[in-house]
């Protein structure tokens, strides 16, 4: 008998990972150990000792770690988590913020400046409101408790105001006793989770700025890729495209639920009509995987980086993400 490559894989439970959980999908030529992983987690395992095999990693840090000493993974077009950004701006209905033209000179904070979500954000705000994220000053810290650190050491020009809020401050008991103006955050704060009347979001009706974002731009935000360590790539050829073509059966089999009007694979009644609605603004495949229909939004990612301070050299979408597979290549 041919013996398997031993795997681990760390990724969050998502409808599109879930069938490589079950065993409904598998990695060919691999017997693989799937660690149910939260994001957060799984991004500081992969930067700090890259601890997986295969692993979901921030598209973000993996950018300023393939801008710098070259980072310990590839990153393969599989992108596991994309979302739009409207709904990430935190305020008090005192502050006065109407949009985010307004948030200039203004103190935001953020978990993390790096992190691909405040990336998107801070672009968004650039290219649709003019104000550069040079003129914000940004407060970092954890969320809801104090003390979390950037994932990946910045090194931003001068003129950037980036600093840590304090190891005892939580952003979101800072936003309620006015130390910061505003947050961005992908997780909701737990102010606004737990109905403080005076925390709002900037934008509370989100979807329809996000719907016109993405009619306008065709970019729907990646956020995570997953990636597969550099050293096993470079040993066994043919695992990025085992691996690749595994996640792609998997978003391809969630999809396939999504659309199945029979019977329902969610708990929402009216999941029917939701995916038309999808498939109406975002076409036939709203989740592509594979760097060819992504390279625009790949690109605006990297552009963002580098406008943000967070990358000093260009960085093209071929080295950012691997480009050798394809998902018309395995099509099912």
């Amino acid at each position: 008998m041919t013996r398997k490559l031993p795997l681990t894989l760390a990724c969050n439970l998502y409808d599109r990972s879930l069938p490589l959980l079950t065993g409904q999908v598998e990695i060919e030529g691999c017997a693989v150990n799937f660690v149910p992983i939260a994001p957060e987690e799984a991004h500081a395992r992969a930067f700090n000792g890259a601890d997986f095999d295969v692993t979901e990693m921030s598209l973000s840090s993996h950018l300023l770690a393939t801008s710098r000493d070259g980072s310990p993974y590839i990153a393969l077009p599989a992108f596991i988590s994309r979302a739009f950004r409207h709904s990430c701006i935190y305020i008090r209905k005192d502050s006065g913020l109407r949009t985010p033209a307004d948030l200039r000179g203004k103190v935001m904070g953020v978990p993390e400046y790096q992190m691909t979500a405040a990336v998107w954000t801070r672009g968004i705000i650039s290219d649709d409101y003019g104000v550069r994220s040079e003129e914000i000053a940004w407060r970092t810290g954890g969320l809801n408790v104090g003390g979390r650190k950037e994932r990946m050491a910045l090194d931003l020009p001068a003129g950037f105001d980036v600093r840590p809020i304090g190891d005892e401050t939580a952003l979101s008991d800072a936003l309620v006793d006015g130390r910061i103006d505003a947050l961005l955050t992908a997780r909701a704060p737990a102010c606004y989770d737990q109905g403080h009347p005076d925390i709002i979001r900037m934008f509370e009706d989100y979807r329809p700025l996000e719907e016109d974002w993405f009619r306008r731009t065709g970019i729907f935000p990646i956020i995570h890729a997953i990636g597969l360590r550099r050293d096993l790539a470079e040993q066994h050829r043919w695992l990025p495209r085992s691996v690749f073509k595994a996640f792609l059966q998997a978003k391809t089999l969630a999809q396939r639920n999504m659309w199945e009007m029979g019977f329902l694979t969610t708990s929402h009644p009216w999941l029917g009509d939701e995916a038309r609605r999808l498939r109406d603004i975002m076409g036939a495949d709203p989740w592509p995987y594979g760097l060819e229909p992504n390279r625009k939004t790949v690109e605006t990612l990297i552009r963002y980086a580098r406008e943000q301070g967070l990358v000093h050299r260009a960085v093209t979408a071929e080295e950012l993400v691997y480009s050798q597979v394809s998902d018309k290549a395995f099509a099912i």
